[in-house]
C-alpha cells in the first residue's frame, strides 16, 4: 500500500516544489473562508469543500498542487479519491509574501491550463480577493474587492462572501 508523510511538496511543470508551513495570520484567513465557503456548500448540497494539504493531480509526475481551499460539485465527485485526480470546479490560494509569484503567476497558469473554472486570489497584505473565471480558455477578473465589500463566486451559485468576515481587522 501506498504511504506518504504529510509534506507541503507540489509538482511543478515537472520540479518538485517544496513550501515552508503557512503563517498564523494565513492560518486564520484559511479557516474563516474555509467556514464560510463550507457552511454555504453543505447548507444548499452543492458538492465538497477541501482544505491544503490536499494533492490535486493534473498530470501525474508533471503537476500535482496544493490550493489552500478547493470546492467539487457533486456532479464531479468522482475526481474525489486518494487525492483529486482531475480539475475541480474551484481552487483558492492565499499569497503570503514569499508565494507570491507562485501563486499569483506560476501556479495562476497551470490552474488556467487545466481549465479550473474558478480561481480565488487571497492577498492578506491588501485585504483583497480577486474571483477569476474561465472565458474563452483563459482567465477574466470576474468579482473583486478590497478592504470592504462583497466578492461572488460565479461557480458556487449563490454564495457572497463579505472580505470583512475574512480579514476581520
Amino acid at each position: 500500500m501506498l504511504t506518504r508523510d504529510f509534506d507541503l511538496t507540489e509538482i511543478i511543470d515537472g520540479e518538485e516544489v517544496m513550501g515552508p508551513s503557512p503563517f498564523g495570520r494565513h492560518q486564520y484567513i484559511s479557516s474563516n473562508l474555509n467556514g464560510i465557503i463550507w457552511n454555504y456548500v453543505k447548507a444548499n448540497g452543492l458538492g465538497k469543500v477541501f482544505y491544503s494539504p490536499l494533492d490535486i493531480i493534473f498530470e501525474e509526475g508533471i503537476n500535482r498542487l496544493q490550493p489552500d481551499i478547493l470546492f467539487i460539485k457533486k456532479e464531479n465527485m468522482t475526481i474525489f479519491q486518494d487525492w483529486i485526480r482531475g480539475v475541480p470546479d474551484m481552487v483558492c490560494e492565499i499569497v503570503s509574501q514569499g508565494t507570491f509569484r507562485k501563486d499569483t503567476e506560476t501556479k495562476k497558469a497551470i490552474y488556467e491550463k487545466y481549465k479550473v473554472p474558478e480561481y480565488w486570489i487571497v492577498l492578506p497584505e491588501f485585504l483583497t480577493i480577486e474571483i477569476f473565471t474561465m472565458e474563452n480558455d483563459k482567465y477574466k477578473l470576474n468579482s473583486a474587492a478590497e478592504i470592504e465589500g462583497t466578492v461572488t463566486s460565479k461557480v458556487i451559485e449563490g454564495l457572497k462572501v463579505n472580505i470583512e468576515d475574512i480579514f476581520e481587522r
